[in-house]
C-alpha cells in the first residue's frame, strides 16, 4: 500500500525502528505499556496475534476463557481491582460482537479497558465476508474511543493512543480492530511515535484557589451537610483524602454502590449506601439536608428517583473530572471541574469543622431507628444471614467480592462489609447478569494470594457458568457462594409488589411446576421442591470442589469448608424465593414513598 510504503520511508530515517508483523507490534506495544495478564480467545482472523503471544509468553500471561464475554469481564474484574487497564482479545464476527455487552458495562461504570477484536483483511472489509462484523460501527456509542487500524505503520501510534485515552480523565473501554493483513504485514516500524489526539485535553484544569475557599466557606456555614461520594473517588484513588475529609469535617457520609469501600463501615460519620435499596438512613439524611458535597458521582437515577425531589432542599457542590456530568441531571450551585483527589487535597489544607453536633446526632438515631436487617427467627439460611456470616468470617483476610446482578447484588452491597477500596466488583451502570464469575476470575489472576469470592444467583451465575472451566484450567482458586432460589428474584419482587404476584417467566426450573406461571400462593419461606440443576455435579463435573447447605446450623462449617479448599469451590445454599430486598425507593419516587417492610 501506497500510504505505507511513504511511511515506513519516513521511519528509516529514525534509528529505533525494526523489522517486526503487525500482530508481533500489538503484543510487544502490549508488553511495553505494562500488560502482564490478558484475556483471549482464538479465532481464524486474531490467530497471528495468538501467534505472537507464545512468542512473549515470558511477559505476559494469556488466560483462555470459555466465552469472549467472559474474557471481557475477567478484563474488567483485573481492571477495577487494581485499577489498571484490563485487556481482552477475540476473533472478528461472534467473537468480537460477544464482548459487546462487557464494552457497554465498562463504559458506564467508567473502567479502563482495551478490546483489541481481529477483523477480515482490508480489501474484505464491507463485502459481507465470512464472520464479518463493522465493529467500530458497533461500538460508536459505547467505547470512550475506537480504531480500526488499516496500516500497519499507524499501529504503534494507536496503541499507545489507546492506552492513553483509556487510562486518563475519565476511564473508558477502547477499541482495537485489527484486519488480519494488517497482523501479517512486515516492515521496518517506529516502535514510539508521538500521539496525535487534537482536542482530546482529559487532565482536568487546576480548581482555582478561589473555589476551593467558596466549597470551605459552604462546609463552614452548613448545620447539616451530608457527602455523597462515588466510583469517581475508588477510580480516582481518593478514598484516603476522602477519609481524611471526614476525620476533619465530622460530615455524615453516603456513598454509591460504585462508592463501596472507599469509606469504612466501622467509621462513626458512615451511613453505608443510598439509592433505591440503599440504608433508610443513608436516603432520610440526603432528604433532609442542607448542603450536598458530591464527589466523583453522576446522580444516576437509581441514586435519585424523582430527581427534582432529591436532596430538595440543599446547597450541592459537585466535583467531577468530566465536565460533561456537571449540571446535567442535578444543577450545582458549586459545580467543579476537577481531579477529585487534587481537590480534596487543598480542601483538606483550609477546611474547618461546621458546628453540627445537632445533625450529627440526628444521623446516628436515623441510623439506629431504621437499620438494615432481616428475620434472624428462620431456622433455614436467608440470603442476608448467608453474606453477613461469609463477611464475619472473612474480616481479617484480603478479600475480594464480586457479584451478579439481582437481590444477591443488593444484599451483598447492604451485609458484607467492604473496608478497602477495589474489594468490591459489581456491574452497577448497566446491570449485567453473569458479571460475577468471570469477573472474580479476573480479581483472582491480579491478587493470586488472595480470597476471591462469587457472591451470585442461580440466574445470573447460569449466564457465563461455563467460566469454573477456566478457574479449574488456569488454576485460579475462585470461590462461589451461589445463592440458589430458583427464580430471578429481583423481577420476582417487583411481580409481588406490583404485579399481584402473577409469575410472568421467572421460575427457573421445569415449566409444569405451580411456580412457573400464574399467580404465586406460596409462603414467604417455601423453598422449590426439586432444585434444578444439580449446581453441585456441574462444578464437580468441571473439576470444582462443590458441595451444597440448606440449614443455618452447618452454614459457618460449609463456608469454612469452601474457604479452605485449594481450589475453585462452589457452596450451593439452598434458600427460599419470597424474600424481599428491602429498603425499596420505586422507581421515578421519591424518600417518602420509601418502602421500609
Amino acid at each position: 500500500m501506497s500510504t505505507a510504503s511513504s511511511s515506513s520511508s519516513a521511519n528509516a530515517a529514525k534509528g529505533d525502528q525494526q523489522p517486526m508483523n503487525g500482530a508481533d507490534v500489538l503484543v510487544k506495544s502490549l508488553v511495553d505499556h505494562g500488560v502482564e495478564v490478558l484475556f483471549a480467545y482464538p479465532g481464524g482472523c486474531s490467530m497471528p496475534m495468538h501467534q505472537a503471544l507464545t512468542r512473549y509468553g515470558d511477559s505476559i500471561r494469556t488466560i483462555l476463557p470459555r466465552h469472549e464475554q467472559g474474557g471481557a469481564f475477567a478484563a474488567q474484574g483485573y481492571s477495577r481491582s487494581t485499577g489498571k487497564i484490563g485487556v481482552v482479545m477475540a476473533t472478528s464476527g461472534p467473537g468480537a460482537t460477544n464482548l459487546v455487552t462487557a464494552i457497554a458495562d465498562a463504559k458506564l461504570d467508567s473502567i479502563p479497558m482495551l478490546c483489541i477484536t481481529g477483523q477480515v483483511p482490508t480489501g474484505a472489509i464491507g463485502t459481507d465476508a465470512f464472520q464479518e462484523t463493522p465493529m467500530v460501527e458497533i461500538c460508536r456509542g459505547i467505547t470512550k474511543h475506537h480504531y480500526l487500524v488499516t496500516d500497519l505503520a499507524d499501529l504503534p501510534r494507536v496503541m499507545k493512543e489507546a492506552f492513553h485515552i483509556a487510562t486518563s480523565g475519565r476511564p473508558g473501554p477502547v477499541l482495537v480492530d485489527m484486519p488480519k493483513d494488517v497482523q501479517l504485514g512486515n516492515f521496518p516500524i517506529d516502535m514510539d511515535p508521538e500521539m496525535d489526539l487534537p482536542g482530546y485535553s482529559p487532565e482536568a484544569p487546576k480548581v482555582a484557589g478561589e473555589t476551593i475557599k467558596q466549597m470551605a466557606a459552604a462546609i463552614k456555614l452548613a448545620r447539616r451537610p451530608v457527602i455523597y461520594a462515588g466510583g469517581g473517588i475508588i477510580s480516582g484513588e481518593a478514598s484516603e483524602e476522602l477519609r481524611e475529609l471526614i476525620k476533619k469535617t465530622g460530615i455524615p457520609t453516603v456513598t454509591t454502590i460504585m462508592g463501596l469501600g472507599a469509606v469504612s463501615p466501622d467509621d462513626p460519620r458512615s451511613l453505608d449506601w443510598l439509592g433505591m435499596h440503599g440504608a433508610a438512613y443513608a436516603n432520610y439524611a440526603v432528604r433532609d439536608c442542607d448542603l450536598l458535597i458530591a464527589l466523583g458521582v453522576r446522580f444516576d437515577d437509581r441514586v435519585t428517583g424523582k430527581v427534582e425531589a432529591f436532596a430538595k432542599d440543599a446547597k450541592i457542590i459537585h466535583v467531577d473530572i468530566d465536565s460533561s456530568e456537571l449540571n446535567k441531571n442535578k444543577q450545582a450551585h458549586i459545580p467543579v471541574r476537577g481531579d477529585v483527589k487534587d481537590v480534596l487535597v487543598q480542601l483538606n489544607k483550609i477546611v474547618q469543622p461546621p458546628e453540627i453536633e445537632a445533625w450529627q446526632k440526628t444521623c446516628t438515631d436515623l441510623k439506629a431507628k431504621y437499620p438494615l436487617k432481616y428475620d434472624n427467627s428462620f431456622d433455614g439460611i436467608l440470603q442476608q444471614h448467608a453474606i453477613a456470616t461469609l463477611s464475619k468470617i472473612t474480616a481479617d483476610r484480603e478479600t475480594y467480592v464480586s457479584v451478579g446482578v439481582g437481590q444477591h447484588q443488593m444484599w451483598a452491597a447492604q451485609f458484607f462489609k467492604f473496608r478497602n477500596p477495589r474489594t468490591w466488583m459489581s456491574s452497577s451502570g448497566l446491570g449485567t447478569m453473569g458479571f460475577g464469575l468471570p469477573a472474580a476470575m479476573g480479581v483472582q489472576a491480579a491478587h493470586p494470594d488472595a480470597l476471591v469470592i462469587d457472591i451470585d444467583g442461580d440466574g445470573s451465575f447460569q449466564m457465563n457458568i461455563q467460566e469454573l472451566a477456566t478457574c479449574f484450567c488456569e488454576k485460579l482458586p475462585v470461590k462461589v457462594l451461589l445463592l440458589n432460589n430458583q427464580h430471578l428474584g429481583m423481577v420476582v419482587q417487583w411481580e409481588d409488589r406490583f404485579m399481584d404476584r402473577n409469575r410472568a417467566h421467572t421460575y427457573l426450573g421445569p415449566i409444569d411446576h405451580d411456580e412457573a406461571k400464574g399467580k404465586s400462593t406460596a409462603d414467604r419461606f417455601e423453598y422449590a421442591s426439586d432444585r434444578y440443576p444439580n449446581f453441585v455435579q456441574i462444578a464437580k463435573g468441571y473439576g470444582c470442589g462443590a458441595a451444597t447447605v440448606k440449614k443455618k446450623a452447618d452454614l459457618e462449617g460449609a463456608l469454612q469448608e469452601m474457604i479452605d479448599h485449594k481450589g475453585p469451590f462452589l457452596l450451593d445454599v439452598e434458600v427460599p424465593y419470597q424474600e424481599h430486598v428491602l429498603p425499596m425507593i420505586p422507581g421515578g419516587m421519591t424518600v417518602d414513598d420509601m418502602l421500609l417492610d
